[in-house]
Formats: C-alpha cells, sequence, structure tokens
C-alpha cells in the first residue's frame, strides 16, 4: 500500500459515481462488499473509495479493520477469489482507501449472499446488477471457437427478423414468439451476444436484447 498526493483523490471524487468507480462510507459487511468486486470483476473493473460518502465527501476509513474486511470479501466471499490492489491516501487528514478490482479472466466472479447463495452480478452505469442466466452462459462460452454461421434454425432466424423490425425483445417475448424452452433461448441469446449480433441492455429494471449496431 502507498500514499499519493491529495489531488488525485480530489480529481476521483470529482467524477462521481459511475461504471468504474463506487463511493463507500465505510465497510461494516463484507458479503456486501463482495457484490461490488463481483460486478466490477464481471464487467470492466472498476475503483471502490472507501472513507467517501454518496455525496463524494471525505468521510475518511475508521480503522485498519476494514480492510481486512475487504481482504475477506475478496478472498472468502467471492469465488473465484479476486485480487483487489489496495492503496491508502491521506486527503484532509483522513485516510481513504482506494481498492482498484482488474476486469476477471475467470467470469462468472460470484459473490455469496447472507444465506450462503452464490450470485454473479455486473456493474450498469453506478449500479450492481444480478446477472442474468444469458450472462452466465456468455461467460461459459466464453473460450470456445466461434466458427462460422453457415446458416440459421428457423428459432435463430425468427429473433433476428424480429429484432430488424423491433426495438428489442425479452427472453419471455422469445420463448412465447419462437415456442421454445428458456433454457434453449437463452442459449440462443448468449450464442448471438458472442457473435455480436445482438447486445443486452439495462433499462432500469430488466434486461432486453437488441441489434447490435455493429451487426446492422
Amino acid at each position: 500500500m502507498i500514499q499519493v498526493k491529495a489531488d488525485y483523490i480530489h480529481a476521483r471524487i470529482a467524477e462521481g459515481e459511475h461504471q468504474q468507480q463506487d463511493f463507500k462510507f465505510e465497510i461494516s459487511d463484507a458479503r456486501k462488499i463482495a457484490k461490488s468486486l463481483s460486478a466490477f470483476s464481471n464487467t470492466d473493473g472498476g475503483r471502490l473509495l472507501v472513507g467517501v460518502k454518496d455525496n463524494g465527501k471525505i468521510a475518511g476509513v475508521r480503522s485498519e479493520e476494514e480492510i481486512y474486511m475487504i481482504e475477506a470479501a475478496a478472498k472468502l466471499y467471492c469465488k473465484p477469489q479476486i485480487d483487489c490492489e489496495m492503496h491508502v491516501h491521506t486527503v484532509e487528514g483522513r485516510t481513504v482507501l482506494e481498492v482498484i478490482v482488474p476486469p476477471g479472466e475467470q467470469k462468472p466472479y460470484c459473490a455469496k449472499d447472507h444465506d450462503n447463495r452464490w450470485w454473479a452480478y455486473i456493474r450498469v452505469r453506478d449500479e450492481n446488477i444480478l446477472a442474468t442466466p444469458v450472462h452466465i452462459k456468455v461467460w461459459q462460452q466464453v473460450g470456445t471457437p466461434k466458427g462460422v454461421f453457415v446458416h440459421y434454425t428457423e428459432t435463430e432466424q425468427m429473433l433476428l427478423d424480429y429484432l430488424s423490425s423491433h426495438d428489442s425483445i425479452t427472453l419471455n417475448q422469445y420463448c412465447h414468439m419462437a415456442k421454445i424452452s428458456r433454457p434453449k433461448a437463452e442459449n440462443t441469446l448468449a450464442k448471438f451476444i458472442r457473435f455480436e449480433l445482438i447486445e443486452p441492455y439495462f433499462d432500469g429494471q430488466r434486461f432486453l436484447f437488441r441489434q447490435n449496431e455493429k451487426s446492422s
């Protein structure tokens, strides 16, 4: 851990919370922090600033115990374990802990909840959102050959035709339209995301799927 000039932290705080940055007033629950670590690792990586309130005011880290709780979150409550980089900064006479989380290479990274269940999260803007079964399948398919599509099945072509004339579709809509099971629909959506034919997006309440601009 190293100390860096205060203006570095002020510049980061000025950015506010966003897809790759989150403020934490304090660390009182390692499992809640594990959720943030999972979301950053499963998305683009990011930074936690501990000892900073949501409004950007510096409150300071209260004790070294918070550092140990972050280590516990990364090693005991995340699966696989997440390797974080921690830096201590002294700003306005207070201590701010910076936790840098790299994008993961073994997705999905799951966090254990209070019922000892494991869940994967992703980061969307300034929120940690529960990953869908489609996200999980995309990650599970990473590393398998993409190959080349020679032709589409009837239900796959149905999805592409629908999205060529509609803004988006939900998983349930696709299941009903194509009269296929959820697992089969999830596999198709995941495969098309990997091929960059479609992309998922969050509308504030749920995930939908739309035609990828790169493919249109």
